[in-house]
């Protein structure tokens, strides 16, 4: 089996459209911006994080901070990814108690994800309420949760994969659909 690109989903100024949206959305969700905290999952949750709050001090000229959460070890797929997975750490720069947790992530597909996303930080604090912000949303989800901030909903089968490429990570900027071809 292999991956092979099927069609480019967003380009480089759609994700930002997407994201400075999502920004607005987050602005008028939360009243009070400075119990606000970003935390972008690793790995490409962490730019868009990023830019979250980067859009976010551009329209409300507030500093929310932004943190980087490492759900490595609470993966229930941990056995399955590698035998000896390479745990990084999650920075997250102010306590979480009593405050708005906007966790961030690129696609939101089963729920897994955020379901180990969610124990983390749990595990580091109790926050007031925990929002998710996803850049994509492609459904098939295996457990109950969903996205209160979308970039973009894109229905996929089985056989498909989304691609989030970013330049922070990946040297450049676009969603792609994969297909799955034996």
């Amino acid at each position: 089996m292999a991956l092979v690109e099927k069609a480019e989903i967003m380009d480089k100024s759609a994700i930002e459209r997407s994201l400075r949206r999502m920004a607005h959305e987050i602005i008028e969700r939360n009243e009070d911006l400075s119990q606000v905290v970003l935390v972008g999952i690793r790995r490409r949750g962490v730019p868009l994080a990023q830019r979250l709050a980067r859009y976010i001090a551009e329209f409300e000229g507030v500093e929310v901070p932004v943190g980087v959460l490492d759900i490595t070890l609470y993966r229930d797929d941990l056995t399955l990814k590698s035998p000896a997975p390479e745990v990084q750490g999650s920075d997250i720069p102010v306590d979480i108690q009593g405050r708005a947790v906007v966790l961030v992530d690129d696609v939101l597909y089963t729920g897994r994800t955020v379901r180990a996303a969610l124990d983390a930080l749990v595990d580091i604090g109790r926050p007031a309420q925990i929002q998710l912000a996803v850049l994509i949303d492609r459904g098939h989800r295996e457990l109950p949760i969903r996205a209160d901030y979308v970039g973009k909903n894109v229905p996929t089968s089985r056989r498909e994969v989304i691609e989030c490429r970013l330049s922070e990570v990946d040297g450049r900027e676009q969603v792609m659909i994969m297909e799955l071809v034996s």
